[in-house]
């Protein structure tokens, strides 16, 4: 009954096997805790299931329960998935990885696609981005070689193109030669939309 993983010499009983009333309480103390989807909270007690067990002979019915908490307003999707869209542009994230995230956090695609940030917020999640790793004009500038230069500055490009940017948003920051010109080209976004 001990579990092989020990610590400092003991080992750790497993822990009992759940019951409806026990799920119930762990789907409750999840969604107390974490803003959460109803993807996350189903992939939650399904793990926790597979984890522990469950001690009755017929499995406990996941989606009801999730759907429950859905309708009480426990997990709510579109809040769920607006705050984490915004966090994550904020964080300087371009659009592609927000829609991965939304999509791993089980989020249903026309929810995904109302998500996806205007043209504005995309140049300006690179805006922040590039200010937050010091590349383009945050760059602090030293004298390299020209072969040198061309590598760091594909560098630079690449690690804008994996944190979800698009390959000319990326191109336009690592070139820009001033923050200024960065905000102008913002701006205009902003002017297009308005």
């Amino acid at each position: 009954m001990d579990d092989e993983r020990a610590t400092f010499g003991r080992t750790r009983r497993r822990a009992k096997p759940l019951d409806r009333t026990r799920l119930e309480e762990l789907a409750v103390a999840y969604v107390a805790r974490f803003a959460t989807s109803a993807g996350k909270l189903e992939a939650y007690l399904r793990r926790k299931l597979r984890e522990r067990g469950f001690v009755e002979e017929e499995e406990p019915d996941v989606e009801n329960i999730v759907s429950r908490f859905v309708a009480k307003g426990y997990v709510d999707d579109a809040a769920y998935g607006r705050a984490k869209a915004n966090d994550l542009a904020a964080r300087g994230y371009g659009a592609r990885r927000v829609e991965q995230n939304l999509r791993a956090a089980g989020i249903d695609e026309d929810l995904r696609q109302s998500l996806v940030p205007g043209e504005a917020q995309k140049r300006n999640a690179a805006l922040v981005f590039a200010r937050k790793r010091g590349f383009g004009p945050f760059e602090q500038k030293a004298d390299v070689a020209p072969d040198d230069a061309r590598k760091h500055k594909e560098k630079r490009l690449a690690a804008l193109v994996r944190a979800g940017h698009e390959f000319e948003h990326a191109r336009r920051v690592v070139e820009a030669r001033s923050i200024e010109e960065l905000e102008e080209w913002i701006a205009e976004a902003r002017d297009e939309t308005d």
